[in-house]
């Protein structure tokens, strides 16, 4: 955002140099005709002005995660227990129906594990209402691992909002996440079987 600023002012303090060498260098024959030109520069000034405002550049997108997009947010992962592995995230759309179910997401990307907290970004594919799952893929099989008849994962996880999963899986109303904008943040908690 700064940097648009500095360098709206910097176009704006360039045509005032112009301006300023071309009133030194033009001589006019009359008053009434010197005002007239001095108006029309003026003019085209605050117009070059406007035009130079409303073109000015878009946030520029960062490094992220996913098919590009205008719209990304930052996630923080945090209490990843060691550094092996990598860290999955599995983006949902809004929509219950299609929520933990195979084939269900709109995509899934894949980080490096950094013990303690993984930071990273995520193209989203527009504004709107998300749903996310992470889980620590220490042995980078590709899924979660489960154990036992209940397939209770083994592997650490969590989702977005962090909503409590201590009995089962949360519901798809409790992970709902709005990005009204771009370039926002979201923390998720990892929770490991012990």
């Amino acid at each position: 955002m700064r940097e648009t600023r500095d360098w709206r002012m910097d176009q704006g303090h360039s045509s005032l140099r112009a301006l300023t060498a071309m009133r030194s260098t033009v001589r006019f024959s009359s008053p009434s005709l010197a005002l007239n030109v001095r108006f029309r520069r003026v003019c085209a000034l605050g117009l070059a002005a406007m035009i130079g405002s409303a073109a000015a550049p878009a946030l520029a997108a960062p490094p992220c995660l996913g098919p590009a997009s205008n719209v990304w947010m930052y996630i923080n992962v945090d209490g990843v227990r060691n550094g092996k592995g990598q860290v999955t995230t599995t983006v949902y759309a809004d929509n219950p129906d299609r929520f933990l179910i195979k084939n269900g997401s709109l995509y899934v990307v894949r980080t490096p594990t950094v013990a303690g907290a993984t930071r990273f970004c995520v193209f989203l594919p527009q504004t709107g209402v998300y749903a996310l799952a992470v889980y620590h893929d220490e042995d980078m099989s590709g899924t979660i691992n489960r154990s036992g008849v209940l397939g209770i994962p083994t592997e650490g996880f969590g989702f977005s909002n962090n909503p409590p999963t201590i009995a089962s899986l949360p519901t798809f109303r409790s992970v709902r996440i709005s990005i009204p904008r771009t370039n926002l943040a979201t923390t998720i908690h990892l929770k490991y079987p012990e």
